[in-house]
């Protein structure tokens, strides 16, 4: 008998097919709305695999109700949806998907930072709707980005690869980072600075850094404040790590500049949300890893992950390494 796996998004044909090959596979092919939490209630008991999004809360209750679940492959290098704790006393492999991502978030980061600092969503905005009258020396005038100050918040490839990018705009960087990187600080020519350093001196503040109980509300109103008026604060790891009300108050009484973010506290965000009003604010919905060639590996990448468990194999991109040893 194949073993059972339910993917909790519709994912790409020849993906889906891979895995059909070798488990009977069921899928919530709704690509717009994330699996109702009643429905993985439902499914979980009687599964062998679940393929899953960074949308879905596998917490412990969830995973209580698990009674042949071996692999939890989550389509996304962050995992702070799952408790991995509860998996890993169950037994349970955890994996992700690590690096296939990291050169194209890079990319998107630093559109970001371009985009909020050069104002070009506004400048779009303004000019479709017939604002532009004629060319004006103060028209929508942003911040420099050559030779400026790029602050790092945590230094892992994704960090790396951004750095490598404003090197090409000659930018002086600093970085934190729970360990110091020395090759790093070698290779690249930048420099370690400890938080507070890094927040007052940096013209720009990118938040790389993975969420944690540790980096919950690490950007704080206390952080905030330590930074320039003319900063911007760019944000593409989780939107946990920043405090939205502390960063609203940044922005709307000019303790800052402006902001770029790809991620928020509640994903989807609300309409509501106050961030969103802001004219010094650019928001993305979460499209870090959005090329159709990084998706597609990440999906692939998943259901290698998935298949290896499995066939009782130790899977390449496994969390909780413990249980390779059981």
């Amino acid at each position: 008998m194949k073993p059972k796996i339910f993917v909790t998004r519709k994912i790409y044909t020849e993906v889906l097919l891979e895995l059909k090959k070798n488990c009977e596979v069921e899928i919530w092919d709704q690509e717009d709305v994330p699996v109702p939490r009643h429905i993985l209630e439902e499914k979980i008991p009687h599964i062998d695999g679940l393929y899953c999004l960074l949308t879905e809360n596998i917490d412990k209750k969830l995973l209580d109700e698990a009674k042949n679940l071996k692999i939890i492959s989550n389509m996304a290098v962050g995992y702070n949806n799952i408790d991995i704790s509860a998996a890993t006393e169950k037994g349970i492999l955890v994996t992700n998907t690590p690096g296939v991502l990291t050169e194209t978030t890079a990319d998107l980061t630093f559109a970001l930072l371009m985009a909020t600092a050069r104002r070009i969503i506004e400048a779009d905005r303004y000019l479709k709707e017939g604002h532009w009258k004629t060319w004006s020396p103060n028209l929508l005038t942003g911040q420099e980005i050559h030779g400026s100050n790029l602050g790092i918040i945590g230094l892992g490839e994704i960090g790396i690869a951004v750095a490598k990018r404003a090197k090409g705009f000659n930018m002086n960087i600093l970085y934190y980072n729970r360990n110091r990187k020395h090759e790093v600080e070698s290779s690249l020519g930048i420099h370690y600075a400890d938080l507070n350093s890094l927040l007052k001196q940096s013209d720009f503040v990118c938040v790389l850094t993975p969420y944690t109980p540790e980096t919950k509300n690490l950007i704080d109103k206390e952080q905030l404040r330590m930074m320039k008026k003319s900063a911007i604060l760019i944000n593409t790891a989780r939107g946990g790590i920043v405090n939205e009300n502390a960063l609203y108050d940044a922005l709307t009484s000019e303790v800052i500049w402006g902001a770029g973010l790809d991620v928020f506290e509640e994903e989807p965000v609300s309409l509501k949300n106050s961030l969103l009003a802001l004219p010094n604010v650019v928001v993305l919905p979460h499209i870090g890893s959005a090329s159709l060639n990084t998706r597609m590996e990440m999906a692939r990448m998943a259901a290698c992950n998935i298949l290896q468990a499995l066939n009782g194999e130790v899977p390449q991109n496994l969390i909780n390494k413990e249980l390779a040893c059981t």
